[in-house]
C-alpha cells in the first residue's frame, strides 16, 4: 500500500463502511487491541505498525487506519 492508492476498509461487522478512500499520507503508530490483548493497556509490550491516512468523501479531514485493516482497491475489476 501507498500513498495513492484507493483503499476499502475491510468490514469487520454489517455495519461498516465499504465506501473508497484516497490514502493520503502513511505513518506509524501503536494499536492496542483490547479484543486480543485484553483490557489493560501496555504500550511497553507493542510496536508501532503502518496506518495509512484515508480521504474519505464524507469527510473533511484524514482518517488513520491500521493498513492491516485495509485492502487496495483493483479497479481492473
Amino acid at each position: 500500500m501507498k500513498v495513492g492508492d484507493l483503499v476499502r476498509y475491510k468490514a469487520h461487522d454489517r455495519g461498516a463502511t465499504t465506501a473508497p478512500g484516497l490514502v493520503v499520507h502513511m505513518t506509524q503508530k501503536k494499536v492496542w487491541r483490547t479484543h486480543l490483548q485484553g483490557p489493560k493497556v501496555n504500550w511497553a509490550q507493542i510496536d508501532p505498525e503502518p496506518h495509512a491516512g484515508v480521504l474519505y468523501a464524507h469527510n473533511d479531514d484524514t482518517i488513520d487506519i491500521p493498513v492491516i485493516d485495509l485492502e487496495v482497491v483493483n479497479e481492473s475489476r
